[in-house]
């Protein structure tokens, strides 16, 4: 079976409706899929499961909560939750509102750096990403000059973010945030499942090591860890430690989940079902 459990959609900072990635996954050949959007779940309803089934998906209900641990970001998949619990739907929807502050404050910072970015468009995008900044910033030809006077080129959304806005850069602001644990506790009263996105992604981006996301786990009382994934660094070099990660995951007795984190079709990210990546799915 070919499934895919980290997919976003333009209900977060993907570029594809729901509908659309159910259409993409059913060209890819899928058979189970999830959509993971940051911090909101307003991508699910009736019609959409009905769409997914339809056309022989099943789909999964899921969401990516944003947290922080020791001033990194953290990553916690959920999945197959009450849809209507209350206690989540309100913490997701005051995280969203953050969001938007942090809009604000973030684009104060940057215009005093000379960046130019459309406010009012980004604030029109619910669950509002650094990557939505991001790309509103690099995709401007107003800054062009700017950032080639800075990068010596024209950067990608990540190597943008995690030069500029990232915690210890020109253009940093700190959002309000929950922890992992709070994560965790939130999905589980809810009845889902919980799984640490990408364990990869902070080895590589923020120098954690297995000690670190033992430590990590053990706050969080997780079910699984995102095994099956394709890190791509700001650089666009692939790390494909898909075998370490199953190892990890098999010595600590913990759930593993496959996911593309779909966004776009760029030529550079795994896509949907990462069938790209000539990875076979067990």
């Amino acid at each position: 079976m070919k499934i895919d459990m980290h997919i976003h959609t333009n209900f977060s900072d993907g570029n594809l409706s729901p509908f659309e990635v159910i259409d993409k996954a059913k060209e890819n050949g899928l058979d189970i899929i999830s959509i993971t959007d940051h911090d909101t779940i307003n991508a699910y309803n009736d019609e959409l499961f009905k769409y997914a089934k339809d056309n022989n998906i099943k789909l999964i209900n899921g969401v990516e909560i944003s947290t922080k641990y020791n001033k990194i970001g953290i990553h916690v998949l959920g999945y197959n939750f009450d849809l209507n619990n209350k206690e989540l739907k309100d913490k997701l929807y005051k995280l969203r509102n953050s969001r938007h502050d942090y809009l604000y404050n973030v684009s104060n910072k940057l215009n005093k750096l000379g960046y130019i970015l459309d406010i009012d468009e980004l604030n029109k995008i619910d669950a509002v990403t650094k990557a939505h900044i991001a790309s509103n910033i690099v995709d401007n030809n107003e800054n062009e000059k700017l950032l080639i006077k800075v990068f010596g080129h024209i950067p990608n959304r990540g190597e943008f973010i995690e030069t500029i806005m990232n915690e210890g850069c020109p253009a940093y602001v700190e959002k309000e945030t929950i922890t992992p644990k709070e994560a965790s506790i939130l999905i589980k009263q809810a009845g889902g499942e919980v799984i640490l996105a990408h364990p990869v992604a902070y080895y590589y981006e923020d120098n954690l090591d297995e000690k670190d996301i033992d430590e990590i786990i053990k706050i969080m009382d997780i079910d699984g860890i995102e095994t099956t994934y394709i890190y791509i660094d700001k650089n666009g070099i692939k790390h494909n430690d898909i075998d370490k990660w199953n190892k990890y995951a098999k010595k600590n007795n913990l759930k593993t989940t496959i996911g593309s984190d779909f966004h776009k079709e760029d030529g550079i990210h795994p896509t949907i079902g990462l069938i790209n990546e000539r990875i076979t799915h067990e």
